[in-house]
């Protein structure tokens, strides 16, 4: 039960941190001055870190606990799905937005924002699943 409770608060801890960073941080990018942006975007890049890096570890680790030791209640394919997701947001994020804010790091590049906001659907899409599952999890084991 405590795993699963775990599990949940990290799913949901990253599913509202990619919505206000998919909706209100990511599209602000483009409204920083150019003196500053290279500066903005390190500090973003490392404070942002210190709330994703913990929380998005522990999410993979409980995802990955439960598809071993599935929960009574749930169902093995949605344990397995849920990692799934869980993988799939991990090598988005270093496969697409990871090099997009290297990219940013040398100054604001228009293409590069631009590709950076739209390929984050493909995250928020993905944790909005995982929260879903998870509550879904939750409401099936809890009493």
């Amino acid at each position: 039960m405590i795993l699963l409770l775990v599990h949940a608060a990290a799913t949901l801890t990253m599913w509202g941190v990619i919505l206000v960073v998919q909706l209100v941080h990511y599209p602000l990018f483009r409204h920083v001055g150019p003196t500053s942006y290279e500066t903005y975007q390190s500090e973003h890049m490392r404070r942002i870190t210190w709330i994703v890096a913990p929380v998005m570890t522990t999410e993979l680790v409980t995802a990955g606990w439960l598809a071993w030791q599935v929960p009574s209640g749930v169902p093995t394919g949605l344990a397995w799905t849920g990692l799934g997701l869980v993988l799939f947001i991990w090598a988005t994020t270093g496969l697409l937005q990871v090099p997009l804010h290297s990219r940013l790091l040398h100054g604001f590049d228009a293409e590069a924002h631009r590709r950076l906001v739209h390929s984050n659907w493909l995250r928020t899409g993905a944790w909005t699943l995982r929260a879903g599952l998870a509550l879904w999890m939750l409401g099936h084991v809890l009493p």
